[in-house]
């Protein structure tokens, strides 16, 4: 993009399990986004900024302290122009915390593309995806078809942080590279017309 502004980059912890492994796998994402002349990356990490967990009724305030919890969560989303969710699988889906911070939302996923980061066993956190796919497509977003997913990551890190498989880095630019794309096309569209929801 040369002088022009940095695409800014969501990076979504979706785990606030106790030892979790995502900051790991989220740094090292947000290593990739900073490396790159086109993109600039800002983690959301949902231990650190939690949603609120009760939903008002329709048509009713929110609870007390609401407003003020997605003060914290809210703007960044706005602003970001592409998402990246990091997310572990648990019981063939992704976990609670990050569907409750996805419901919160709607207007902050409205025409922006989403790329995934997913660690898990043997499916390496794939079927998590799909069925984040399915849900964003709820919230007219724009799933990019590449993935970067780690199996049986636990032994897939060295001590630093870093993947110990090369094909990682590969499998990165191709996910950002669409994740690019997608958002300056989008966002040329929408400057041109309001997106339609």
């Amino acid at each position: 993009m040369g002088s022009e502004k940095r695409l800014q980059v969501a990076v979504i912890v979706g785990s606030t399990r106790d030892g979790r492994f995502g900051p790991t796998v989220a740094a090292w994402v947000a290593e990739r986004i900073a490396q790159r002349g086109d993109m600039a990356a800002e983690v959301i990490d949902l231990v650190e900024t939690p949603a609120p967990t009760v939903f008002p009724a329709f048509g009713q305030p929110p609870a007390p302290g609401t407003t003020e919890l997605l003060a914290e969560i809210s703007p960044r989303l706005a602003a970001a122009d592409a998402m990246v969710i990091v997310t572990p699988e648990y019981n063939h889906s992704f976990p609670a915390p990050l569907k409750n911070v996805i419901d919160w939302h709607h207007a902050e996923w409205h025409a922006k593309p989403v790329g995934f980061v997913s660690y898990g066993g043997l499916s390496g956190g794939l079927r998590a995806v799909e069925q984040l796919r399915v849900v964003l497509a709820e919230l007219n977003a724009m799933t990019v078809r590449h993935t970067v997913s780690f199996h049986n990551y636990g032994d897939k890190f060295d001590a630093e942080g870093r993947p110990t498989d090369p094909a990682a880095e590969g499998a990165a630019k191709v996910m950002l590279d669409q994740l690019s794309w997608w958002a300056l096309a989008l966002a040329e569209a929408k400057a041109i017309r309001p997106y339609a929801a």
